[in-house]
This record gives C-alpha cells, sequence and structure tokens, in this order.
C-alpha cells in the first residue's frame, strides 16, 4: 500500500515493510502495510533466492505505471525478517535482504509509480526467481 510521506530518494534500496507508519526519514521505503513477509515464503522458494546462482526479478506495479526491478541471490540470505524485505544494489546482506546487486534503488523507479504510492494506490509486489 501507498503512503503520503513515500518519497524514494535512497540511491542504494528499496524496501517493502508491513508496518503501517512512515516519516519522511524513510526515503527507501516504497511500501507500507504489506500483507506478506519473507516468513511467508517456501522453504522451496528460499532455496532458489538463497543461491549464488540465482537471478531475481521483481516486478512492482499500481494501477497506472509498472516498473521491473533485476538482482541476484546469495547463499548468505536468510530470509527471515518477520516485517521488511529490502532489495539492495550493493552485496549487503542481513536478515532484511531479498536481493543484492540490484539494478535500481528507490530513487531510480519509475515516477509515476511513485506518485501512485504517494496517494496511496495499492502496490503490486510479485518476486520471480530463475
Amino acid at each position: 500500500m501507498g503512503h503520503e510521506n513515500i518519497s524514494s530518494k535512497h540511491r542504494s534500496t528499496f524496501e517493502i515493510t508491513k508496518h503501517d507508519k512512515l516519516t519522511p526519514e524513510g526515503d527507501c521505503i516504497i511500501g507500507v502495510s504489506s500483507d506478506k513477509n519473507m516468513g511467508d515464503f517456501s522453504k522451496e522458494f528460499k532455496k532458489k533466492i538463497a543461491n549464488d546462482n540465482s537471478l531475481i526479478k521483481v516486478e512492482i506495479s499500481t494501477k497506472n505505471a509498472y516498473d521491473e526491478i533485476i538482482g541476484y541471490g546469495d547463499h548468505k540470505l536468510s530470509l527471515t525478517h518477520p516485517t521488511d524485505i529490502v532489495c539492495r544494489k550493493s552485496s549487503y546482506v542481513c536478515s532484511r535482504t531479498l536481493m543484492i546487486k540490484s539494478n535500481k534503488a528507490s530513487i531510480d523507479l519509475n515516477r509515476q509509480l511513485i506518485e501512485d504510492l504517494k496517494n496511496g494506490e495499492e502496490l503490486t509486489f510479485k518476486i520471480i526467481v530463475d
């Protein structure tokens, strides 16, 4: 779900969270009140993501806009954070990390999509692993 404080200005990450509050300092967050977290992923799906050879594609959309982000898995990914899903341009890994070496951070995302989210539009977030 979108939120009026979404600014999408962060240069190295973007994040989806289950939290429903967002302050202006959360400039990497593009979606709040998520109904899913990494604990909802099946063991098989997590195993595919936590692989050095995995290519991960994230498709995000609102009813008016779409964007696609490409990144990579890593054997160090635990995929265990209970509230946050973070995609990173860097190789940093923690429990919040879904993918590393992403080709986009929040600042790079489709600006129409970000405007929709600022206006409270619903966000669709799809993860595809090859």
